[in-house]
C-alpha cells in the first residue's frame, strides 16, 4: 500500500463523500494500465475527459506518477464543480476557477493547500481546457492568458505566448533541501540499520533489512539517481562474472527507464560494488530460495519470463523471441522474471528484493525512509530524510568537490 500520499489527503478534504471517484488502474498493458478513470457512482463520468486521460502519453505525459497526479487534479475538480457549483467539468467558468483558488489557497490552514500544489492543479486543469477546445467540446476555456516577456540568450527576448492568469507566483526556492554527511551518516546508522548512536546493536532491534535499506541509500547519495531508476536497476547490471572489478564503473541508465525518456550514465564506484555484490551473495541470496519455495512469480501482475542468457542490449523472452532492454520502463522491470535453462522461474531481475523474494517497490522505499526518520527523532536528532532528498544531495556535494578540485588546479602562467 505504501505511504498515503499528499494527493488522497487533498482530496480527502475537497468533499469527501461525493460520488465522483477515481479508479488508478484499467485494463491495458504497460503504461496505458496507469492510465485513471474518473467515476460517478462506479461509472464512467464522462467519456470526452476520459478520452482526454487516454491521450495523455501521446503528449507527452509518460510516468505513472504524473498520470496519477493528473486524475487526482482533475478529480477535486470535478468533486469541486459537482457539489459546489451543480456543474459538469466541461460548464466551468472563471468565475468557478475564482471560487476554487478561495477554497484551495484561501481556506483555514488545514484545508489551504500550497502554492506550487495549486500550479501543478493550474496546469493540469489547463491542458485538459486546452484539449476541450481543439476537440470542440467547450466555445471558451475557463482561464484567461497573457503573454509574458523573459529574457533569451545572450540578453535577447523572447515572446511566451499564453500564461494562465490563475498561475500564482512562486517564491524562488533558496531552501534546496540537502542533507550534510554527518546527518546522513546519522540517519543511514541508527534509521537504517536500527543502531544505536554510539554504534552498537540496538536491543531487540528486529529490522533483519537494514544492510540492504543501507546498501540502497548509499547507492542514492552516491549516485544521484532517482528512487524509481534505483529501484530498478537489474541485480546483472552490477554482477561482473570472474570476480569483482577493482575500480568504478560507468553504468547505462536506458531512456524509458529514466525520467522524461532522457538516458545517461552513472558512476559507481568499486566500494559500492563490492557492497552490491556481497548482498547478492548472501541476503539477496536468501530471499532468492524463499521466492522459489512460494513460487513468488505467482504474486506478480503480468510477469515477464525471461532466460538467464541474454544478448547485450535485449533480453530473450521463455516464449520465444526477445525485448530490447532500451524500451522497458521501471515498471516493467519490475516484472522481468528470470529462468533456469530448463525454464523454471528463478528470481525477479531486479537488484533489490523483499525477505520473500520480491521486488521492493519505489512507494515501499518511501516508507523505509520515514520510518528511518521516525527512528532518528526517537533518539533526539532533527533528521528526515527522503529518498530524492538524497539525490539533492550528491549535487550538492558533487558541485563541492569539483570547485575544491579546481581551486586546488595550478594557475594558468
Amino acid at each position: 500500500m505504501g505511504v498515503r500520499g499528499k494527493a488522497e489527503q487533498l482530496v480527502d478534504n475537497v468533499i469527501a463523500a461525493s460520488s465522483i471517484t477515481i479508479q488508478e488502474r484499467r485494463s491495458g498493458d504497460g503504461l496505458d494500465a496507469h492510465i485513471p478513470i474518473i467515476l460517478r457512482d462506479g461509472t464512467l463520468y464522462d467519456p470526452d475527459l476520459d478520452r482526454f486521460f487516454r491521450d495523455l502519453p501521446l503528449h507527452g505525459v509518460r510516468s505513472r506518477h504524473s498520470l496519477r497526479a493528473y486524475g487526482y487534479d482533475v478529480l477535486v475538480w470535478a468533486r469541486f464543480l459537482s457539489e459546489a457549483c451543480a456543474k459538469t467539468i466541461w460548464q466551468a467558468d472563471r468565475h468557478d476557477v475564482l471560487a476554487y483558488h478561495r477554497v484551495r489557497r484561501r481556506a483555514d490552514a488545514g484545508q489551504r493547500i500550497s502554492t506550487a500544489s495549486w500550479n501543478r492543479a493550474v496546469a493540469c486543469l489547463d491542458r485538459l481546457y486546452r484539449w476541450g477546445l481543439q476537440e470542440g467540446l467547450i466555445a471558451e476555456a475557463p482561464f484567461t492568458h497573457r503573454s509574458v516577456w523573459r529574457r533569451g540568450y545572450a540578453g535577447q527576448r523572447a515572446q511566451v505566448a499564453a500564461r494562465n492568469d490563475a498561475y500564482e507566483p512562486a517564491s524562488r526556492r533558496a531552501d534546496v533541501s540537502f542533507v550534510t554527511l554527518d546527518d546522513y551518516r546519522r540517519f543511514r546508522d541508527v534509521g537504517l540499520k536500527a543502531l544505536l548512536p554510539d554504534g552498537r546493536t540496538r536491543p531487540g532491534a528486529r529490522d533483519r533489512n537494514g544492510i540492504r535499506n543501507a546498501l540502497f541509500s548509499d547507492f542514492l547519495v552516491t549516485t544521484g539517481l532517482r528512487l524509481e531508476e534505483a529501484a530498478s536497476l537489474f541485480a546483472s547490471d552490477l554482477v561482473f562474472p570472474g570476480g569483482r572489478p577493482d575500480r568504478q564503473i560507468w553504468l547505462d541508465l536506458p531512456d524509458a527507464q529514466t525520467k522524461g525518456d532522457r538516458g545517461r550514465q552513472i558512476l559507481v564506484p568499486a566500494r559500492l560494488l563490492e557492497q552490491v555484490r556481497a548482498y547478492i551473495d548472501v541476503e539477496r541470496a536468501h530471499a532468492v530460495a524463499k521466492f522459489q519455495r512460494r513460487s513468488g512469480w505467482q504474486s506478480i501482475d503480468r510477469p515477464i519470463f525471461v532466460h538467464r542468457q541474454r544478448h547485450a542490449a535485449r533480453l530473450r523472452l521463455l516464449n520465444g523471441g526477445d525485448i530490447e532492454l532500451d524500451l522497458l520502463d521501471p515498471e516493467e522491470r519490475g516484472r522481468i522474471i528470470v529462468c533456469d535453462s530448463d525454464g523454471t522461474p528463478s528470481e525477479p531481475a531486479v537488484l533489490w528484493l523483499s525477505e520473500i523474494g520480491m521486488p521492493v517497490q519505489p512507494n515501499s522505499w518511501e516508507v523505509i525512509f520515514a520510518r528511518a526518520s521516525d527512528r532518528c527523532r526517537s533518539f533526539g536528532f532533527d533528521i528526515s530524510i527522503s529518498p530524492h532528498q538524497l539525490r539533492h544531495t550528491f549535487a550538492v556535494h558533487m558541485l563541492a568537490m569539483l570547485i575544491q578540485h579546481r581551486l586546488r588546479e595550478p594557475k594558468a602562467p
